[in-house]
């Protein structure tokens, strides 16, 4: 007789899901029965939730067991590793916690865990990792993401909050009756609208773009790649240089002021600084008017459309729409900057339909019509040590400690970082020059993980805990963006001995003395029930109702209705800018900013200038690296999440990630369809299978993120991370943020007969206590 089916509710990042179970296994994920296009993601999770990558008991390091804190932090990734007792493994965490706080300060401990984790807000590990250093007296913290983190510290500048980048834009209902002209700076790839963070009941943005289109809408695409056109439209594609994108948009800028079109009295009225920007423009200032044939130099877009293309932006009711990959480049700042003051001069902005936006296929849910509510949340308390970095500047912390760094107005010291507690990320996954980032890594005396599977992270950390999947505790979720709110049913039992972040952290705590301050007296259910009541008393406050708990645990997922009318960003102070000012110095949007001027930094200017960035296909490192290699997101997984699940390894050719390369650049090099070939420049090298694609513009190659870094030496990565090659520095010091999408490479074919065999699916060997030799 065959075992009973059971089915429950849960959901992830890449949406909302019933877990087919089955004696005491996931066998298969059912999409939640309202989505309208579900991510292929989830027929990646039955095999890996039992993947044999799955991390069972409790691991130390060899080298770490041996030698503690005085080991060899070089041999991290080659050691072996000794599984442990869990009382055993808390016993060495909390004795490390305190003999770092003792010895050196909290500051000393990276509390970083960056990554987007569970998409339930209970057990997301980022949330619980600084609760719980938090409590225990605090850690050094990251400001700031690698997603958009460059527009975060930059728009409250310019328009007085970041609300755009997070998806708060004129909502779709209001495109789709008013937008004539979308300009989407950076491409519509689809690939991206799959994840939301914090999950989704929905996956509208393809349908909406039909709907759009169906409307009247023209959608122009801006994006060296054609692919970033989303199939079935009859877009407009115009090929462009990467990085370039602030030259175009200057130059539009420039047409309209010359041709004595600009909404003038709107600039006048609701912005400050233009008169700055049009001496700039006209080239009053430096002796360069920034015309289209300037620009068509720069960008390799002919001159005639970009003069056409402002011209019919001004005629008609136009959005500017830019990719979060614009501003992950150096000198990111300047396009969505640029992108504003176009908006600006076209006059649009505030009108129905009109203005700019950011990210609306950067992840699902921008745009999305949803009542301004709350979405379920969970606090992580206030860090006493103050200590914080810019989130990308993590190498740099770890090799050069006490140096003086610049961020923002703000003048800080790198700390001295001795422990390194992570949970939920991989850093070997998001973090640029994974190679200098390695030599980092061996630097602090001791690195704990929390971890599901043996990822690049874990294999490189001394005290490795094994996590529970979100299929195996209760959670809450759902996301700011979605129409829905998620109760997470545990569906099987916890995997090997594998524990909840929420559970490991209330006993380290307890062992810290600090238990109470943790858990604030809740456990698992008390928490769900306390993050749901504190969101239903927030749309309370908003006059919408929500029902009772156990209602909402019973039927398992909550609907919010949609808006009565649609929402226009900057409606109202369009309407009246004195009533209704935006929260800059001058409460209008700052197409010069004083403020920033009176930073002083040389590489970051008061208004939007076209900047070269240090790497780009016009820069002398051109001769040498012809090249200029674009890190698009996967399309078959989370970042890094699940590289080896279905979904992900589907898209692979011979076990290796795909390297997209025109067929002009293909043919110079002697390369042929799905050839291995190495990818390279003075960072490091890696291995990738060829494609050769007529959709990219001829300079460019595509690597995606995510690969699970492979490499025992700089010398070679087998796997096909682009993030070996890609370059650490800051965006400039105002912001700090990534620039992974300023790389030269060169490629070559694989010649020889010797093909090195990809790795890091096999999990690490496992020793007995015996093999670690002498311990202290």
């Amino acid at each position: 007789m065959s075992e009973k089916i059971c089915r429950i509710p849960s959901l992830s990042h890449w949406g909302a899901f019933t877990a087919v179970v089955q004696a005491g296994r996931l066998i298969d994920c059912e999409p939640f029965a309202k989505d309208s296009a579900p991510s292929k993601i989830l027929k990646s999770m039955p095999a890996m939730v039992h993947s044999a990558l799955r991390i069972n008991r409790p691991a130390v390091r060899i080298g770490w067991i041996r030698d503690r804190h005085l080991c060899d932090g070089g041999q991290r990734g080659q050691d072996d590793y000794i599984e442990v007792s869990w009382d055993e493994a808390l016993g060495l965490v909390n004795a490390e916690l305190q003999r770092v706080r003792t010895e050196y300060g909290s500051e000393a401990i990276f509390g970083g865990s960056y990554g987007w984790s569970s998409a339930g807000r209970l057990h997301h590990a980022r949330t619980q990792t600084h609760r719980f250093l938090n409590a225990g007296g605090g850690c050094t913290n990251q400001a700031g993401n690698y997603s958009w983190g460059t527009a975060q510290f930059l728009l409250p500048h310019v328009i007085g909050s970041y609300a755009p980048v997070t998806g708060r834009v004129t909502d779709w209902n209001s495109v789709i009756h008013h937008t004539r002209l979308l300009l989407a700076f950076g491409g519509m790839p689809l690939r991206n609208t799959q994840m939301t963070s914090g999950g989704a009941g929905d996956h509208p943005v393809a349908g909406q773009l039909e709907r759009a289109a169906a409307a009247g809408m023209e959608l122009v695409v801006i994006s060296p790649n054609r692919a970033d056109i989303p199939p079935g439209l009859n877009a407009r594609w115009i090929p462009i240089r990467p990085n370039t994108d602030t030259a175009m948009m200057l130059a539009m800028i420039q047409v309209l002021v010359a041709e004595g079109v600009h909404d003038a009295a709107f600039l006048k009225t609701h912005c400050v600084g233009f008169e700055a920007l049009q001496n700039y423009l006209m080239g009053s200032t430096d002796g360069v008017a920034k015309t289209p044939a300037w620009a068509s130099a720069i960008c390799d877009v002919p001159e005639h459309i970009i003069r056409d293309l402002a011209l019919q932006a001004r005629n008609v009711r136009s959005m500017i729409t830019c990719a979060w990959s614009l501003q992950r480049a150096h000198r990111g700042e300047q396009p969505f900057w640029a992108s504003i003051a176009l908006a600006a001069a076209l006059g649009h902005i505030g009108l129905p339909g009109g203005g700019f936006a950011f990210g609306h296929a950067s992840m699902n849910g921008v745009g999305n019509p949803r009542m301004d509510v709350a979405g379920p949340a969970m606090g992580s308390g206030n860090n006493p040590t103050g200590s914080v970095i810019p989130v990308a500047r993590i190498t740099d912390m770890l090799l050069h400690p006490g140096e003086t760094y610049e961020f923002n107005g703000r003048q800080s010291v790198y700390p001295d970082i001795k422990m390194v507690y992570w949970a939920g990320g991989n850093p070997f996954h998001h973090h640029q020059d994974l190679n200098r980032f390695t030599r980092a890594w061996s630097r602090p005396q001791t690195i704990i993980a929390h971890e599901i599977w043996w990822t690049p992270m874990a294999r490189r950390s001394d005290i490795v805990l094994p996590a529970t999947t979100t299929l195996e505790r209760n959670d809450i979720g759902g996301s700011t963006r979605d129409r829905y709110v998620f109760a997470m049913h545990q569906a099987i039992s916890p995997v090997g001995a594998s524990r909840n972040d929420f559970d490991i952290y209330r006993e380290l705590a307890s062992l810290g003395g600090y238990e109470a301050e943790f858990t604030e007296g809740r456990d698992e259910m008390s928490w769900i029930r306390h993050i749901y009541d504190e969101m239903a008393k927030e749309w309370g406050k908003a006059g919408h109702a929500a029902i009772d708990f156990e209602s909402f645990w019973a039927r398992a997922h909550l609907e919010i209705p949609e808006p009565e009318r649609p929402f226009v960003l900057f409606e109202a102070f369009r309407e009246n800018p004195e009533s209704n000012p935006l929260r800059t110095p001058s409460g209008r949007i700052e197409l010069f900013s004083e403020k920033i001027a009176g930073f002083g930094y040389a590489d970051s200017p008061p208004h939007p200038m076209w900047l070269p960035p240090v790497e780009w296909l016009g820069a002398v490192a051109a001769e040498k690296w012809p090249l200029h290699l674009l890190t698009p997101q996967p399309a078959g997984k989370l970042h890094s999440q699940m590289d080896g699940g279905r979904a992900s390894v589907e898209l692979k050719i011979n076990d290796r990630e795909v390297l997209q390369i025109s067929p002009a650049d293909a043919a110079s090099r002697g390369i042929g369809q799905y050839d291995l070939v190495k990818v390279y420049n003075a960072r490091g090298a890696c291995l990738a299978t060829a494609v050769v694609d007529p959709n990219l513009k001829s300079g460019v190659v595509c690597l995606p993120t995510g690969a699970w870094f492979d490499a025992d030496s700089p010398d070679l990565e087998l796997h096909g991370n682009p993030n070996v090659l890609t370059i650490d520095i800051g965006t400039s010091r105002l912001t700090q943020g990534s620039s992974a999408q300023s790389a030269l490479v060169e490629v070559v074919r694989w010649n020889s007969a010797e093909v090195p065999s990809v790795r890091v699916f096999q999990p690490p060997k496992l020793v007995g206590k015996e093999q670690a030799g002498p311990q202290d």
